[in-house]
């Protein structure tokens, strides 16, 4: 599928700001079975700094500098992309969650996405005794990788549910999974816990979902949204395979990845700080364009 991507975040000031320096994190990496091109970035107000800066995982991240005082700013990401490689399903040779486990720390690799990179505990995901108990059984070292993590996703899927009201992008993931209530971040959160709780690199994957419509109802322009889902390392043949406990699947070709790491705040679309004391309200618009197949 070949989709295109119009991103816009609107950040509204109650009064003029001195100073805003914001981190994005919105042109998607190079990943495999993905291709990206025509990628554009429009800011308005233009600011006076603009730099790309490094990340220690597969992240793109521009640092935007206004030092001029503002009441808005306007942020619109544009880009193609396709997604190809057909469905991933569980194969009867699949490697065993314990072979995977033993192989990760036996992986020399060290680049930011090396499996050694997510295995432990991160700032916003702590391995939780709770959901070690919760999933323990579920993820006996004996059971196949990728079939154990599908039935690991459908479960999120069937016991939480999907409430946009009862967590925010703060929410801790221990609140989040006492609570069984969240969103697409919550989710993930829980169960990338889960997967290193058993020994697995687990990694929290930024990007879009395409949505369609209820059958005779028409598309709506700028109803779409930033999605989050879980990238597990599968061992050395089959390697990282995303998996969706939001709607319980293997990541596929209406997935489309844009940045992984640790958490939630590795990838954090916007983020960033004002000088001054007004309040602020953000406004965002999402469009995933599907163009051909």
């Amino acid at each position: 599928m070949i989709y295109d991507v119009r991103h816009l975040t609107t950040v509204r000031y109650d009064a003029p700001v001195r100073l805003a320096r914001f981190n994005l994190r919105l042109r998607p990496v190079a990943w495999p079975g993905q291709w990206t091109d025509d990628y554009s970035l429009s800011i308005d107000p233009q600011p006076q700094s603009m730099q790309e800066r490094s990340s220690p995982w597969p992240v793109h991240v521009v640092r935007l500098l206004i030092e001029n005082p503002l009441r808005e700013i306007g942020i619109e990401s544009r880009f193609r992309a396709g997604v190809s490689g057909g469905a991933i399903e569980p194969q009867a040779g699949d490697p065993t969650i314990g072979a995977v486990a033993a192989a990760a720390l036996l992986d020399p690799a060290i680049d930011p996405s090396a499996p050694a990179r997510y295995l432990y505990a991160s700032p916003r995901i702590p391995l939780l005794a709770e959901i070690d108990l919760w999933t323990g059984i579920d993820l006996s070292p004996d059971r196949p990788v990728i079939a154990a993590a599908l039935a690991l996703a459908r479960r999120i899927q069937g016991e939480f549910s999907y409430d946009p009201d009862a967590t925010d992008a703060a929410t801790p993931t221990a609140e989040a999974f006492a609570a069984r209530h969240g969103v697409c971040q919550d989710f993930a959160h829980v169960m990338v816990a889960a997967l290193r709780l058993a020994g697995l690199p687990a990694a929290y994957v930024s990007g879009y979902l395409r949505t369609d419509p209820p059958p005779g109802m028409p598309r709506l322009v700028g109803a779409d949204a930033m999605h989050a889902w879980v990238m597990l390392w599968c061992g050395p043949t089959r390697g990282w395979i995303g998996f969706d406990p939001t709607n319980g699947c293997i990541a596929g070709d209406a997935h489309l990845f844009v940045a992984m790491g640790r958490d939630y705040a590795d990838v954090t679309p916007i983020d960033g700080l004002f000088v001054g004391n007004a309040g602020q309200h953000i406004d965002t618009s999402v469009d995933v364009m599907p163009i051909s197949k």
